[in-house]
């Protein structure tokens, strides 16, 4: 069953489109990390997402992903880092500014689905460690970019020379996680939150 799946996708209809392999490639690539945006959107645990349900709503074969992807932790990294989209690019000319964009970038409509796919995952990341891994891979490079605003802060005296970079990155990503997954404070608007946010931690924070 799975081989005239397999060669019902990557072979009959794309020769019909007579497109390149790269091409054909990246479409099977884009099938396969939407299938598993949407089985956990819909409540699929990460723990129970299988790779045979991923091929399935995907419309390939199980040697289709594993020629991508080494395991299932793997495709999870990538999957919710695409749906994270690209790393935000700090303008570098102030700290309030940038922490602003980074912050409205996590509190947005958009990542309505994202907080969905997160909560999911949850579960798993508190009792498993690989699952804990996948997750640290996937925020470690956002955190990075937030953490390289708030040194720049301090070097150029914008903020507290003995501001402590690791907590306030927690005081910064803590309520948006919260707010995204939970919606815990309804009384709470999307509009202005970011500013709010950031001018809220400023006032500690500044120098």
């Amino acid at each position: 069953m799975e081989r005239m799946t397999t060669v019902s996708v990557d072979s009959g209809a794309d020769q019909g489109r007579k497109a390149p392999g790269r091409p054909r490639d990246a479409r099977a690539a884009e099938a396969i990390l939407d299938a598993v945006t949407a089985l956990l959107s819909e409540g699929q645990s990460a723990d129970a997402l299988s790779i045979e349900a991923v091929a399935a709503r995907a419309g390939v074969g199980k040697a289709t992903i594993y020629r991508r992807w080494p395991n299932k932790e793997a495709l999870l990294v990538d999957a919710v880092a695409r749906m994270k989209g690209p790393l935000p690019v700090p303008v570098g000319e102030s700290v309030r500014d940038d922490l602003i964009m980074l912050v409205s970038q996590t509190r947005n409509k958009r990542m309505e689905q994202y907080g969905k796919v997160t909560a999911c995952l949850m579960p798993e990341m508190v009792k498993s460690p690989e699952m804990h891994a996948v997750y640290q891979a996937v925020i470690e490079p956002r955190r990075e970019v937030m953490r390289q605003v708030l040194r720049r802060g301090v070097e150029t005296g914008e903020l507290r020379a003995d501001l402590d970079i690791e907590l306030t990155l927690l005081m910064l990503t803590g309520p948006t996680i919260a707010q995204n997954m939970l919606n815990w404070n309804p009384g709470i608007p999307i509009e202005g939150y970011a500013e709010a946010l950031v001018d809220a931690l400023l006032r500690g924070a500044a120098a």
